[in-house]
């Protein structure tokens, strides 16, 4: 039963990741975009990904897998979030640079930059103070209080970003994986949060 548990969540997380992935690779909507474009788009999706995938490292809720080496892979998975996120804006910044500029700036008339920069100004933050923790010498609760703040607002930040874009991202494949991201952020703060502790098959 443990190993079939495994083997079940690690490929129900797998299709989650995949589909909405390989979508967006062969949309046609990708058709006559340049490169940069195109690295932009699918840096974003796999950035909503990891959303889905940070959460369940963190409190160690994928099963198979030791809780100190879940650990490991959140933070770098974490370092990875930060170079897609940078890979998604610098792509759109050399493909639209006027547009791109226009969102940085909350210029931009689309109601889905605003949220897509707090994302990203969300990521900015959590990466400065991951950087800075030991120098500032935050204590663990706070850092968790604060950590898990950024997170919220990264994770809704993201999601309603990508609801609102009718682009390479399937309708169907892009629900399911926002819905999934949030219940799972949702699920691990109120975790941290209030103590509630799943069991899970190391």
């Amino acid at each position: 039963m443990t190993r079939a548990r495994t083997i079940l969540a690690w490929g129900a997380l797998a299709l989650f990741l995949a589909v909405p992935v390989i979508v967006a690779a062969t949309s046609p909507l990708h058709a006559y975009r340049p490169p940069s474009y195109v690295a932009a788009s699918l840096a974003g999706v796999l950035a909503l990904g990891l959303l889905l995938v940070q959460p369940l490292l963190k409190v160690g809720w994928l099963p198979g897998v030791g809780a100190a080496r879940l650990r490991r892979w959140h933070h770098r998975t974490g370092a990875v979030l930060v170079a897609l996120v940078a890979t998604h804006v610098g792509g759109l910044l050399i493909a639209s640079t006027p547009d791109a500029i226009d969102a940085l700036l909350l210029r931009s008339p689309t109601p889905f930059s605003v949220w897509g920069v707090t994302a990203m100004w969300g990521v900015v933050l959590t990466a400065a103070l991951v950087a800075l923790r030991r120098k500032m010498r935050l204590r663990p609760a706070t850092w968790a209080a604060i950590h898990n703040a950024l997170a919220v607002v990264i994770v809704l930040g993201t999601v309603i970003h990508a609801v609102q874009i009718e682009g390479t991202m399937g309708t169907t494949s892009k629900w399911a994986l926002c819905l999934a991201a949030v219940a799972a952020a949702v699920a691990a703060v109120a975790r941290a949060r209030f103590g509630w502790v799943w069991r899970r098959a190391a």
